[in-house]
């Protein structure tokens, strides 16, 4: 009597070796890479939902003060670095390995298809989804295959004729559509060159702000820029050589609409350029039309009041001059602006205060700008003497100034608050000096992208788009067709499609066949279909 043994199934180790090659199966998988795809689109929301330091790092210097308690964790898991962050580069880098992974041996599989002939032709046409039969009159198999070949290349099919043998008619299988397949490859191909293009303009781009005055010049070095936010492999030769000098910025506001008084319709800097080669262009900086030189864009973000101001110390000497960039606080450009002068003696000295572009006064006898336009500007001034602590290496916002340590010399709310007009000038209390209202000028703010990788960025995109198209509109189909002798002496010629997915046009494709093969050989098609 035979007893049955029952031995437990033992499963064959994987070792490291079968491990590393499971793991390079699960990445590179299609699901896979749309899971990482999806992955990094998330990683991405907190770079919008907290200040970046790349892009603004007084931001989160604000943010640090207002939250001083979840400030510490926040940054520790690098919420305010999220583009450069670890986590982020990490997604990002298994998305690139992984697309890359999908792509590669689909390559392969897709060139070894289309190298390769058309299937052979199946034993019974009927059993395909779209058939037919055709009857014409008598002819030599070979030759009305041959003839059918030449009319399906110019349907766009590769044609492969098969002569009878072993007792199988003359047949031709044929294929069109392979460019479906082709635009999918292309299309991961270009979100790989997306990819690449990013981390090329992070790597070699940067950057820049800066605030240009009225007649004042800038110049693309590094000393010129007001914030610079350069790339991980930034170095100083990457800044191409140019200059952008701001002749005259002109805004036209709203003077017809009552609710929308006084808002900006268009801007307008005239500014004269100088590019690498020396080549001197007079140019219009606007709204969304940027300056290009090269791969640099200098783009207008941003205006103001630059009021200049005469500063002279208690000896009598020119401690300051020049303008001070006033930032707007409302639509009717009413500006603050903060003054530090350091080089004044026999104390330094400091002054806040707000432009005024057209002064009105209010029912309670407060100041307040009418207009945006400077039709009756005024500097509304307190001002300061004391150490103004810059001497300490600690960089300071220039748009701050810290009054704790500070003595009032005027101030408003006392009553001996300074109030100046176009050229005029207030003696300081004690002996300070002077102040003098000389000017008033425009400024712009522009923001200076270079980015070495948008060419590459914009070809793919283009590619994606085209051929995310082409995986969606064409479509792939396989076409046989038999030759041969009919009951009554002529040929019969059968037809059979299949499609390669979903092809909600095959039959249209099966009736346009059917139509040709009809008028090309002077038959009529058989009931049968």
């Amino acid at each position: 009597m035979a007893h049955a043994q029952s031995d437990e199934i033992k499963q064959p180790r994987l070792g490291p070796v079968g491990w590393l090659r499971f793991a390079w199966t699960q990445l590179t998988s299609m699901s896979t890479a749309i899971f990482l795809l999806l992955l990094l689109a998330v990683a991405a929301v907190p770079g919008s939902i907290f200040p970046q330091r790349s892009i603004d790092a007084s931001k989160v210097t604000q943010y640090k003060t207002d939250h001083p308690d979840t400030f510490p964790l926040l940054d520790k898991i690098q919420m305010f670095d999220v583009f450069s962050s670890v986590w982020f580069s990490a997604i990002y880098l298994l998305l690139f390995i992984s697309l890359i992974g999908c792509v590669i041996p689909r390559a392969r599989v897709h060139y070894r298809h289309w190298r390769s002939a058309p299937p052979r032709t199946p034993a019974r046409l009927d059993r395909l989804p779209e058939h037919g039969l055709v009857s014409a009159p008598a002819a030599d198999p070979t030759t009305a295959a041959e003839q059918a070949a030449a009319l399906l290349k110019k349907r766009g099919y590769r044609v492969d004729v098969r002569p009878a043998q072993d007792g199988r008619p003359a047949s031709i299988g044929a294929e069109r559509g392979m460019l479906k397949e082709l635009g999918n490859l292309l299309f991961h191909v270009s979100l790989i060159g997306v990819l690449v293009a990013v981390a090329i303009g992070g790597m070699f781009g940067y950057k820049g702000q800066r605030i240009i005055v009225e007649g004042e010049t800038f110049v693309n070095t590094l000393i010129s820029y007001d914030a610079f936010s350069p790339g991980s492999k930034f170095t100083a030769d990457n800044l191409k050589p140019y200059s952008i000098t701001l002749n005259k910025f002109t805004v036209q506001f709203d003077r017809d609409s009552q609710a929308h008084y006084g808002q900006p319709l268009a801007f307008d800097a005239q500014v004269t350029t100088k590019d690498a080669n020396g080549t001197v262009s007079n140019r219009s900086l606007k709204v969304n039309e940027p300056l290009s030189f090269g791969q640099d864009s200098v783009y207008l973000v941003g205006n103001g009041y630059a009021p200049v101001i005469t500063v002279k110390d208690g000896k009598g000497n020119i401690s300051f001059q020049g303008p001070v960039v006033a930032v707007p606080q409302d639509k009717m450009y009413t500006s603050l602006f903060v003054l530090k002068v350091p080089d004044s003696s026999p104390s330094q000295l400091a002054f806040s205060g707000f432009l005024l572009p057209t002064t009105a006064r209010n029912s309670q006898n407060v100041s307040f700008s009418a207009d945006p336009d400077p039709f009756s500007p005024t500097l509304t001034i307190n001002s300061y003497e004391g150490d103004l602590g810059l001497n300490t290496g600690k960089p300071q916002n220039i748009y701050v100034l810290d009054t704790s340590t500070l003595k009032e010399l005027n101030n408003r709310k006392l009553g001996n608050g300074i109030v100046l007009k176009p050229n005029q000038t207030v003696t300081l209390p004690n002996g300070r000096g002077s102040i003098t209202f000389t000017d008033l000028k425009r400024y712009i703010a522009v923001d200076v992208h270079h980015d070495p990788g948008q060419g590459l960025a914009f070809a793919s995109a283009a590619v994606a788009l085209l051929s995310l198209i082409a995986s969606l509109f064409i479509a792939r189909r396989r076409l046989w067709l038999t030759f041969a002798e009919g009951e009554n002496g002529g040929l019969d010629i059968g037809y059979g499609l299949l499609a390669r997915g979903e092809d909600p046009r095959l039959a249209h494709e099966a009736k346009a066949i059917r139509e040709l093969l009809t008028k090309n050989f002077s038959a009529e098609t058989d009931a049968r279909a």
